[in-house]
């Protein structure tokens, strides 16, 4: 399942929405006119993207030739905050954005406190995390053994990685047997949240 952007949500909520009134697909002009959009290949490429993604079919020989595939543009979705990137692999400041990103309803269960985090590094890729992946972060302040977090170090890099309390450390291991986990004094820790689920672009 590729993610939809806000605007690629609200744009496939519309053609679902013009299709069952009309029994037809709007047309590249009545699209942009909906949505402010002057430009039609601006209009043109979130249509490419919603293609891409397997959300509909486009005849490329035909105006109004928009089809939604089956299963795709159901199952609702929850608009969760994108709140950047984290780091798996070395420690990155985590940058703040105001996006939000369309989530299926069935990876985020009953959570509703939850926002998204794109993945960059390899530290993760033995539990299928791989570079570019978006993580569901369910916000918590405590996480149990074993549990995948977002752990803020010492008050300033934030990291993703599983989570182990040793001998009094802590122990944050990756998921790559090329690296070190990071043993950290339990002050040095901040629990930023635990992952609860993995969104994937291919």
């Amino acid at each position: 399942m590729q993610p939809l952007t806000k605007r690629q949500r609200e744009i496939l909520d519309y053609l679902n929405e013009f299709i069952q009134q009309h029994g037809y697909a709007p047309s590249l002009e009545e699209i942009g006119k909906r949505f402010g959009l002057s430009s039609l290949a601006t209009v043109h490429k979130h249509l490419s993207n919603l293609q891409e993604k397997g959300f509909i079919k486009r005849s490329w020989n035909r105006s109004r030739s928009v089809e939604l595939l089956p299963g795709r543009a159901g199952g609702r979705t929850v608009e969760v905050p994108l709140l950047g990137y984290v780091a798996a692999g070395m420690p990155i400041e985590a940058v703040a954005t105001t996006e939000t990103i369309a989530v299926p309803e069935s990876l985020l269960g009953n959570r509703r406190d939850t926002y998204v985090l794109r993945v960059r590094g390899d530290s993760m890729i033995d539990e299928q995390i791989r570079d570019g992946d978006w993580v569901i972060i369910e916000d918590r302040k405590t996480a149990d053994n074993g549990e995948m977090v977002i752990a803020l170090l010492a008050g300033a890099d934030v990291t993703l990685k599983k989570f182990y309390r040793e001998n009094g450390r802590v122990r944050l291991q990756p998921a790559n047997a090329t690296m070190q986990p990071i043993m950290a004094d339990p002050n040095d820790v901040q629990i930023q949240g635990v992952v609860v689920g993995v969104m994937r672009r291919y």
